[in-house]
């Protein structure tokens, strides 16, 4: 499959490691919800306790190749000092001989945090040079950010053809979870696909209703799938909302419906919230989902921003047996696409 932390020695080596920091943030710059940070810890704390110098690199917003003050990755560096108990060192660029400077200086257990990657559209366009640069701070690469595993990125791609490879501690889990979901869940099972746009999520509907007794999905979803004829391997497994598809929350019929379903699942597997959720008056029908699933005691993974941000601001996040750091890489993995970032690790 591919490297993992535990078949390299990292002592005196310079661990480069790519993160998902792509955090959500206020008008102010400020970090609204730290959950990806506070997941790629292990990753971190490993290879501090096992003598590496640590470089950190990710990409903030969409900042399209330039400079934008407020998409600085200072705030990742503060969050993750207060985390690890040491002062995080930061670059003012992700390459270049400041950058590499800095490197060069860090010590043992140390840990440095490169400037936004997206500030150069080069990482975005998937160019070979600027991995080149890149990888100029590292000895040994490590993927850790499977939220962007489905891009094709120069830090996400290309790194693994300049330096020996491997997948941090939260790649693994991720990938140990999804494949468990796709080859051996326990049954019965259960598959919600919330929010809308059919079009990217229907091959992920018609490739987990192989392994899903029961595929829930939102009126939004649903409505979509009448008004363009779309046609599913097992439409007898598919259980859509009554009454109006465009509802901004499920009615109590429905709900009801979906509690049957879910609290005789032994797994749920959960991507998307349903109807307005973010609107507090019509988020009943997406929490009473969540508590459904929470009493079920089923195994239940759990992914997608919206939904995370959701379960979070409710404070049952924890609740959950696994959060998926993906939204857009789960629903590829969970289709049955192959991910760049995993394909270049092997």
């Amino acid at each position: 499959m591919f490297k993992t932390l535990k078949d390299f020695n990292f002592k005196n080596k310079r661990a480069l490691v790519r993160c998902d920091f792509n955090v959500p943030l206020d008008n102010n710059g400020n970090i609204t919800d730290d959950f990806r940070i506070k997941q790629t810890l292990p990753t971190i704390k490993y290879l501090m306790e096992n003598s590496a110098k640590v470089v950190l690199m990710c990409h903030l917003g969409e900042p399209e190749g330039k400079i934008v003050p407020e998409l600085k990755t200072d705030k990742i560096a503060e969050r993750l000092s207060k985390y690890l108990k040491i002062k995080v060192k930061k670059t003012d660029d992700c390459i270049g001989k400041e950058a590499e400077g800095n490197v060069v200086s860090l010590s043992n257990g140390e840990v440095l945090l490169l400037e936004n990657l997206r500030f150069h559209k080069e990482e975005t366009e998937n160019n070979s040079d600027f991995a080149k640069h890149l990888s100029k701070l590292g000895d040994v690469y490590v993927n850790d950010a499977f939220g962007v595993c489905h891009r094709n990125n120069a830090s996400v791609t290309l790194l693994p053809e300049f330096l020996p490879s491997c997948a941090g501690s939260l790649l693994e889990k991720e990938i140990a979870v999804l494949s468990k979901i796709l080859e051996s869940p326990e049954k019965p099972m259960t598959a919600i696909v919330g929010g809308k746009k059919v079009e990217t999520k229907a091959k992920f509907i018609n490739n987990i209703s192989n392994v899903a007794d029961n595929v829930i999905i939102s009126g939004l979803i649903a409505k979509e799938v009448l008004e363009k004829e779309i046609r599913f391997n097992f439409p007898e497994k598919i259980v859509s909302p009554s009454g109006d598809l465009s509802a901004l929350d499920i009615n109590k019929e429905s709900i009801k419906l979906f509690h049957e379903k879910i609290l005789k699942s032994k797994t749920v597997l959960w991507n998307g919230p349903f109807g307005k959720f973010e609107d507090k008056k019509y988020s009943k029908g997406t929490l009473d989902i969540a508590r459904a699933i929470i009493k079920s005691k089923a195994f239940s993974v759990v992914g997608g921003g919206e939904t995370v941000e959701f379960l979070a601001r409710n404070g049952i996040l924890d609740k959950f047996s696994h959060v998926s750091t993906g939204g857009g890489a789960m629903l590829n993995y969970l289709s049955g696409d192959k991910l760049p970032g995993i394909e270049a690790l092997k």
